[in-house]
């Protein structure tokens, strides 16, 4: 919450470097920092030579920070991607990558490279990271690079921390925030914050913080009219790409979907609701306990993304109700204390997850090699004038539970010491179990098959004993553990009084365990198969025990880290090494050497054929698991207080080096109909970020911040050779400058009262869309489907590599290219008055009403633009009690 103060402190605290201006006796201002802990130890942001970032608890109530896209808007060298709220990955200076799409996440993402925690537990998920609403923040922490040593398994690229407002011992305290708006050609939006902050004893301290907000939506779900953008069927799409199975497409009957039940506007609700409990209990002078429990629920309805053929940049189609509730629980607590020299720190938590989601499945039956089996190969017409297609709808339907418990144990020595230690051990126990029921076959039987097996029998029972509905045609039901132990460390060596060197290392192992089938995979003992290698069980799955024994011989399948059990097991040592010089009180220069990866992913078909066996995919096959990558990261960075310290400029220039980058496939036309990961090659990294404040005058604060971004791949995967995007490549998702700008200015006005006037810009470049060079087969897709193109640009990447001819499913040329995501401004404005106690505020939030490409998605074979919320105004009202 925000504590309002009427003093020139308080229009400083708003720069969304988290630092802040204080009043001094003279009436001259000053930055001050804040401190993080972002070496697992409090220390001042200047003084930590690693790149930081931090927005503190002041900065997001005024920048109106509150959930996950919320977070990145003022941070430069982050960027997300996903399909809505509760469906996003993170990635930090251009270390991205094709993720999987939302619908099998839980089956067969990659995971996170960059590691989200909230206070001291680690809280990243495959492909659905925690969406947490904002509320009664201390300071969200961005540690850019490779952060492996200290913070574990995917923070391979970066780390993002929520650090919450703990119980405070000094006395009672409360506020209230409430938030009114309305949203352009949308629904109007409200919600309400509170905290409460008791002492019940000298030694107990006990804080509660709820919220209730409901953003109400703006896109529309429109009547579908075929032939006018609309979607007109699948007929022409299956003579077209899959080969045909009617006689006389254009004479034959084609059934569009209809959605008139489902024509709504502003369909896109949003709902968070949760609360935060903490108590803190003094037990002595050296030790303390802090126990706190997160309860959040999401809930959204419909869609975030347009459909570009469409009129407009709100409408789109869709034929199935669409929902996603997203509720968890988190419990954790933290014992500090001191032993003699030794500060100690145990710390853990509990995490528990239910997803319950429908998707609609519509758009599955637009492409690939089996689109006609789909729609039309199970009608069996009397005639062969009787002949037609089916309605395409679909859907999909997913259960999944997700429940994880960390456990940390470490030790700090002496601040004051000249060699500093941090160790620990480290144990994580992650568990996923999902059930995905599919909709995509005219048929009641679907792929069903007789596997004897605990997950799917042949009565279509599931793993949980009950019937699986008869319109389900298709099915995944797989648990997925992943259990982790790490020992690390971190020595701080004082060479003299302003050299210090540091080395971090630390050594880890991880199990991944992966249980279930799909209805044609019994990956369980698929799995079990390539661990022994035992020709009876390669036959028993369906592969040519010959064929996999010649592949693995040959170095084209890996499978060495599976036992025979099917466990996949990884384990190694990451180091970071860095020097740092601060030849001026105000002036820190440092250089760090550090590296983070990734665990390996299991793959349900692994092994595989590819089903296109021409050109490129002849003898192509899917890998087992993906290989661990690896990021190894050079930077030389500054932090820095000039001009009587009213200038704070921090900057860090890095390059990175990606080793076996990880990826998702999807290419039902050419390799297989379920999705896959794969290790694409190398990939580099070369990029500048900078934050700069400054104190323009007694009432004036501009803050400042950039990244510049060059990456490309380096190398491609043999195995991938005419396949995967050529050498020189960039990666997906990062602009090469993306920036922002902001100022906030403050006045004095009478009875007591204060006013302030901020404003902001962000600036976004142009990116590209995901590893795939599917952008022309989607659009051509998109093309038969509406009747009309996206419209959306195509930057084209490939034909030909080194005279290997990148083939279509018929051996032609294939063209190759990706979407391009292009740049955007977003500029906000507020106006406000405060005193001690209460602050009004008035805000317009995308003041020009830009309509920004945030994410183009081509899961179901065209393209859907996920898009902000349009020109929003508002109202804000906080009051606290003291």
């Amino acid at each position: 919450m925000l504590k309002t103060k009427t003093s020139l402190a308080v229009i400083a605290a708003l720069a969304s470097s988290g630092v802040y201006a204080q009043e001094q006796s003279t009436t001259k201002a000053k930055i001050e920092t804040i401190e993080v802990t972002a070496t697992k130890r409090a220390e001042s942001i200047q003084d930590v030579p690693v790149s930081v970032t931090a927005l503190n608890g002041e900065a997001l109530e005024t920048l109106g920070i509150d959930d996950f896209n919320d977070y990145v808007e003022f941070l430069p060298n982050v960027t997300f991607q996903g399909t809505g709220p509760g469906q996003n990955e993170i990635y930090i200076r251009g270390a991205a990558t094709t993720q999987t799409n939302i619908s099998v996440s839980s089956v067969q993402a990659l995971q996170p490279s960059v590691a989200l925690y909230l206070d001291e537990q680690p809280i990243s998920m495959q492909g659905r990271n925690l969406d947490v609403f904002a509320t009664d923040m201390e300071r969200i922490e961005v540690l850019p690079g490779p952060q492996g040593t200290l913070f574990g398994a995917s923070s391979q690229s970066g780390t993002v921390r929520l650090i919450t407002k703990k119980p405070d011992h000094f006395g009672f305290s409360a506020g209230v925030d409430t938030d009114f708006s309305a949203t352009k050609g949308g629904e109007n939006s409200n919600s309400v914050e509170a905290f409460f902050n008791f002492v019940l004893t000298d030694d107990i301290a006990v804080r509660v913080a709820a919220y209730n907000s409901r953003q109400g939506g703006w896109i529309d779900n429109i009547r579908n009219v075929p032939g006018e953008g609309g979607y007109i069927g699948s007929a022409v799409v299956i003579d077209r790409i899959s080969g045909g199975v009617l006689s006389d497409p254009e004479n034959t009957p084609v059934i569009s979907p209809n959605n008139d039940a489902l024509v709504e506007d502003d369909f896109n609700d949003a709902i968070y609701s949760g609360a935060r409990f903490g108590l803190s209990y003094i037990i002595n002078d050296d030790w303390s306990l802090l126990v706190q429990h997160t309860q959040q629920t999401l809930e959204t309805e419909g869609v975030f993304s347009y459909d570009p053929n469409l009129a407009g940049e709100s409408s789109t189609n869709r034929f199935i109700p669409e929902d996603n509730d997203d509720e968890f629980g988190l419990t954790t607590w933290t014992l500090e204390g001191r032993l003699d020299k030794l500060d100690v720190v145990y710390t853990g938590g509990y995490l528990d997850r239910e997803i319950n989601s429908t998707i609609d499945y519509t758009g599955y039956t637009n492409g690939g090699l089996f689109s006609a089996y789909y729609v039309c190969n199970h009608y069996e017409a009397a005639t062969p004038a009787d002949e037609r297609c089916l309605d395409p709808t679909k859907f999909y339907k997913e259960e999944t539970s997700t429940s994880r418990m960390t456990h940390e144990l470490r030790v700090n020595t002496d601040v004051e010491n000249d060699w500093r230690i941090t160790a620990g051990i480290f144990y994580d126990e992650q568990d996923v179990d999902t059930i995905g029921l599919f909709n995509i076959a005219n048929t009641e039987l679907g792929f069903f098959t007789d596997l004897q097996r605990t997950t799917v029998g042949t009565d279509g029972i599931n793993s949980d004993g009950g019937p699986f509905p008869s319109e389900i045609s298709f099915i995944n039901d797989v648990r997925h553990g992943i259990d982790q132990i790490a020992v690390f460390g971190q020595l701080e060596y004082d060479l003299t009084e302003t050299l210090t060197a540091s080395l971090g290392a630390r050594w880890y192992q991880i199990d991944d365990i992966y249980k279930g089938s799909t209805s044609t995979v019994d990956v369980s003992r698929r799995l079990q198969a390539f661990g022994t290698l035992d020709p009876t069980e390669l036959a028993a799955v369906g592969l040519d025990p010959a064929a996999v024994q010649e592949a693995v011989a040959s170095g084209q399948l890996e499978v060495d880290l599976l036992d025979d059990d099917g466990v996949l097991t990884v384990d190694d040592t990451i180091f970071k090494f860095s020097l740092d010089w601060k030849p001026m009180d105000d002036l820190l220069l440092f250089a760090t050497y550090s590296e983070g990866f990734r665990p390996p992913v299991t793959n349900r078909v692994g092994g595989g054929l590819a089903t296109n066996q021409q050109g490129a995919f002849t003898d192509f096959r899917i890998p087992v698991y993906s290989l661990t990558d690896t990021l190894d990261n050079f930077e030389l960075g500054m932090k820095g207080d000039f001009l009587d310290g009213i200038l704070r400029v921090n900057a860090t220039a890095f390059y990175s080096e990606i080793t076996d980058l990880q990826t998702s496939r999807f290419d039902p036309t050419n390799i297989s109909f379920l999705v896959f990961t794969d290790n694409v090659g190398d990939a580099e990294i070369k990029g500048l970020d900078s934050n700069i404040t400054w104190l323009a005058s007694d009432n004036l604060v501009i803050d400042a911040a950039f990244s510049l971004l060059d990456t490309e791949l380096t190398s491609i995967n043999p195995e991938l050779q005419g396949i995967a995007l050529p050498v020189g490549a960039e990666l997906p998702y990062s602009a090469s400058f993306s920036g922002n700008l902001r100022a906030q200015y403050f006045y004095e006005l009478d009875g007591g009262l204060s006013g302030y006037i901020n404003g902001s810009i962000s600036y976004t470049g142009d990116r590209l869309a995901g590893m795939n060079m599917d952008a022309f087969v989607v659009e051509d897709a998109t093309q038969l489907v509406y009747g009309t193109g996206s419209g959306l640009p195509i930057q084209q990447e490939a034909a030909v590599y080194d005279g290997v001819v990148y083939p279509d499913a018929n051996g032609n040329t294939f063209r190759g290219g990706r979407y391009v995501q292009e740049s955007y401004a977003i500029a906000n404005v507020a106006f406000g008055i405060t005193n001690d106690e209460w602050k009004a505020e008035l805000y317009i939030d995308n003041l020009f009403d830009e309509s920004a490409v945030l994410y183009i998605d081509t899961q179901q074979f065209t393209p859907k633009v996920v898009t902000n919320r349009p020109r929003t105004i508002g109202v804000r009202l906080s009051y606290d009690f003291f």
